[in-house]
């Protein structure tokens, strides 16, 4: 139960770093259209993560409590903290190149803004 356990972290993380470098990607391609479809994929593959890292703190602490050796699990559970690390790592990159281009598309919004007395969208009568 728990080795499944273990397993179906590692896919999903596995699948969520896969994710962010198809983000990475396409934020450099100017693929937008990719990235939405993209996101609500992510937002599940998160969501059960964290149900399953919360499962198998569930499991392990009745392996635990049964008096059974849960050491035998820690290698598999260090190779797990080394794949959230490189997910961690991609998401910050892809932040690096997000937010960048964030504040470029604000910037032209604000001098439009200013160029047409604080309203995007001049209107002509």
């Amino acid at each position: 139960m728990i080795q499944e356990t273990i397993l179906e972290i590692k896919m999903t993380t596995q699948e969520l770093i896969d994710s962010v470098n198809l983000d990475i990607a396409d934020v450099k391609a100017a693929n937008h259209e990719k990235l939405l479809v993209r996101n609500d994929k992510k937002l599940e593959l998160m969501e059960s993560l964290a149900n399953a890292k919360l499962k198998l703190n569930e499991e392990l602490t009745v392996e635990f409590k049964s008096g059974n050796d849960i050491t035998i699990y820690k290698e598999s559970i260090d190779n797990i903290e080394v794949q959230l690390k490189e997910l961690y790592v991609l998401n910050a990159k892809l932040g690096a190149i997000v937010l960048p281009v964030k504040e470029m598309y604000k910037d032209i919004i604000d001098e439009i803004k200013s160029v047409n007395g604080g309203s995007i969208i001049e209107v002509m009568a």
